[in-house]
């Protein structure tokens, strides 16, 4: 048994790895000050004495001992990290700094969970590892991809300087059950839109894409990292290689949900990325995965969590 400390585990991906690690006879420790996690998320856990919850910031120092630190804390939505760009980027250079010093006095193994937007807005596609990406540094986006890609810094400065076991992975707009309602991003907004029988948001033309993985691939791909050896460091992207337009992607949503919503169009977002699609020859190669979800299949099951929701919500 490992006692490890998951920081935002109370958040959408978090609270996924925090329970599997359960499940597994682990002790897990949820560090996370619910600025964007939600308690509703965990609460299935708290019940278990494998399962504990830290409420902290975690861009305050902290002391424990543990053998794995998986770190996720950060506000992913564009709508929470843009109406909070400080505490945003405290959140990614701070609190990764913290959970670094703690990995260098407990000899623990690290995780950082980092994200396509660190390749801005790309003009190479798709996206390798060795693209250095093309990023607004004063921009509105600029709290989120600048301190992921600071964040990115600081653990390879670790892993030189003080032979951290470090392990980074970029993550490519992943989606599923326990996605927030309200933070804005494209999959939980089309589907709670199309549930509600709402017009369905599309910001510029639609032509933009995206490539979706389906949570449980992206949970998987983790756990192979954290289990590599310990020259496998990353950077390694993670994400479903099949780029979707956005317009697609509400017309699918649309067929699945038997909604009769029309697209509402509204002007682009500023540094919004035209194109996104990971490369994941480095994942298939080191870790052996690659996602196995179907965009379809990931939805019914998606839509089945909002429609859930929505219940609650009612009742």
């Amino acid at each position: 048994m490992k006692r490890i400390l998951v920081s935002g585990g109370a958040g959408f991906l978090g609270s996924h790895l925090c329970e599997q690690l359960v499940e597994e006879g682990n002790e897990v420790i949820c560090l996370d000050n619910f600025f964007s996690g939600s308690e509703q998320n965990i609460s299935h856990l708290l019940p278990s004495s494998n399962f504990k919850l830290l409420v902290q910031d975690v861009s305050i120092p902290l002391s424990l001992e543990v053998d794995e630190i998986y770190n996720f804390a950060c506000p992913a939505s564009p709508l929470l990290y843009q109406r909070f760009p400080i505490e945003t980027f405290k959140s990614s250079v701070l609190g990764s700094l913290n959970l670094l010093e703690l990995a260098k006095s407990t000899g623990a193994k690290i995780f950082q969970a980092s994200t396509s937007e660190v390749y801005g807005d790309p003009l190479l596609h798709p996206q390798p590892e060795s693209y250095f990406g093309n990023v607004n540094p004063i921009g509105p986006r600029a709290c989120y991809d600048e301190g992921k890609r600071s964040a990115e810094t600081l653990f390879f400065d670790f892993y030189r300087q003080y032979q951290v076991d470090i392990k980074v992975m970029r993550i490519f707009n992943t989606y599923g059950p326990r996605m927030s309602a309200t933070d804005g991003r494209v999959v939980s907004n089309l589907i709670l839109q199309s549930l509600q029988r709402q017009n369905l948001t599309i910001f510029g033309d639609g032509s933009q894409t995206r490539s979706f993985c389906f949570v449980e691939d992206t949970i998987r791909a983790i756990r192979l990292m954290m289990a590599s050896p310990k020259e496998i460091t990353g950077p390694i992207n993670v994400g479903n290689p099949t780029e979707c337009t956005i317009l697609e992607l509400a017309s699918l949503i649309l067929k699945l949900t038997g909604s009769s919503s029309q697209l509402y169009f509204l002007p682009q977002r500023t540094d919004d990325p035209i194109q996104r699609q990971p490369s994941v020859e480095l994942a298939k190669t080191e870790l052996s995965w690659q996602p196995t979800y179907q965009l379809k299949e990931g939805l019914l099951k998606t839509i089945a969590y909002f429609e859930s929701f929505l219940k609650k919500d009612v009742c």
